[in-house]
């Protein structure tokens, strides 16, 4: 390990390739139903799990993504989990940690600096300033900069064009950062990523910049993965989070193998409800990964089923049935979803006390009658001990026989992906493509 005080620490490459002899563990993923206001607890319920298989003598370590400053400071809040289920120390996770956000927004920007000053230096590349496609960034959502004029000021200041900042973590380097494997797969992605268009019409990559070196550079720190702890010791890796809706959305390839190696369950999750989500954990991640999960867990809460029947915010704490029988359509996809990929899904309840028995005991006879089981989770309140019961149906779940089936074919085209994913699992009916889209 490399410390970074008393209670952070990085795993360095010499570790990380002397557990590569070792065997994978099994392989744990937990994602949700559709996020609502009404609250999920995805984070809350992967911490719990795993504290509450520590309780049952099982060697599991989790494997969670690294919060943004940006969601942070807003209404989203962190990506610790919470209560009792908490990775620690949270308010370090949640803010500067290692740095990792810091040096990925260096080296977006440093990318952007070199991009600029190529243009300025006689543009060889002959890059078209108006068809450049990479922009800045800041780990905060600062809107006034999404969208900006550069280069005023004069000749010396560089070439006016319109620029814009994105938030660090939905920068392709993000993206590329969780997917790669080892330094040098890293500096491969990075020279492939490209910048914009000459005015030929042609792509211009990084390495067409022959900056690949530079930009790694500043990231050979940050590829490391981070390990922490739960507030009941139990180790978690907490590295990468690229966003679900415009990338993966997952933790990084190397802290999931790495927990895959520590321990004999890892348990990880995916950003978003299943739809998006664990379909990308599944069908970008998972063969990235080399290993498919050995069981699903889906949570759910009743007050979010209760708010997708039609319930408003301020009434979710009363019993109602009714909606929770109809919002359960949502639950139900998703399990159809999940099951489709061959793989155990259990569904794990999130406690809130508002919940009635009366409202515990229809949905789990609606998830009975979709073939899971729903076990009631109180990880929140009670830690470890309230995720007993989860834990004994994940490891019943572990034992079940699976025959995992990716969604598509990796080697199809873009147009077969997207209408497979659109009428599988969103439900929809078919891709209308039009314009430059419609080009194969």
């Amino acid at each position: 390990m490399e410390q970074y005080g008393p209670y952070k620490a990085k795993v360095n490459f010499k570790a990380i390739q002397r557990l590569n002899q070792q065997a994978d563990g099994q392989l744990v993923l937990v994602t949700s139903i559709n996020p609502t206001p009404a609250g999920e607890g995805k984070s809350t319920v992967t911490v719990g799990l795993g504290d509450a298989l520590r309780q049952l003598d099982k060697s599991a370590v989790i494997a969670l993504r690294e919060p943004s400053l940006g969601p942070v400071m807003g209404m989203k809040g962190g990506a610790t989990g919470g209560g009792y289920a908490q990775v620690v120390p949270m308010e370090d996770i949640n803010l500067h940690f290692t740095g990792d956000m810091h040096a990925l927004t260096s080296a977006v920007n440093t990318l952007a600096a070199l991009i600029d000053n190529h243009i300025q230096q006689g543009n060889v590349l002959n890059i078209d300033p108006r068809r450049i496609i990479w922009k800045r960034a800041l780990d905060i959502n600062d809107r006034a900069l999404r969208q900006v004029v550069i280069g005023l000021g004069g000749p010396v200041q560089g070439m006016p064009r319109q620029d814009g900042f994105d938030i660090t973590v939905a920068s392709e380097l993000m993206a590329i950062l969780c997917l790669a494997t080892d330094i040098t797969d890293l500096k491969a992605r990075i020279s492939r990523i490209v910048i914009g268009y000459n005015f030929d019409r042609q792509p211009v990559t990084v390495a067409d910049l022959k900056v690949t070196g530079a930009i790694a550079m500043l990231l050979k720190d940050a590829l490391k993965p981070n390990l922490v702890q739960t507030l009941e010791h139990t180790p978690a890796l907490v590295h990468g989070g690229p966003f679900a809706n415009i990338a993966h959305g997952c933790n990084s390839i190397l802290a999931t193998q790495t927990a895959l190696k520590l321990g004999d369950i890892a348990i990880t999750e995916a950003g978003f409800g299943a739809d998006l989500g664990a379909e990308k954990f599944l069908d970008i991640k998972v063969p990235q990964l080399g290993k498919t999960p050995d069981a699903i867990v889906i949570v759910a809460t009743i007050r979010a089923l209760k708010y997708n029947g039609g319930v408003a915010l301020t009434d979710l704490t009363t019993e109602n049935l009714g909606a929770l029988e109809t919002g359960f359509s949502n639950l139900a996809k998703h399990i159809a979803n999940m099951q489709r990929y061959g793989v155990p899904v259990v569904v794990a309840v999130n406690e809130f006390t508002s919940d009635t028995e009366a409202e515990i005991n229809l949905l789990q006879e609606l998830c009975e009658q979709k073939g899971v089981k729903a076990v009631e989770t109180s990880v929140w309140a009670n830690g470890g001990q309230g995720g007993l019961a989860l834990a004994h149906e994940v490891l019943a779940a572990l034992d079940q026989p699976k025959d995992f089936q990716p969604l598509y074919d990796a080697q199809a085209d873009i147009k077969t992906k997207l209408n497979t994913i659109v009428t599988e699992i969103y439900g929809g009916r078919e891709v209308v493509f039009e314009g430059k889209a419609s080009i194969n």
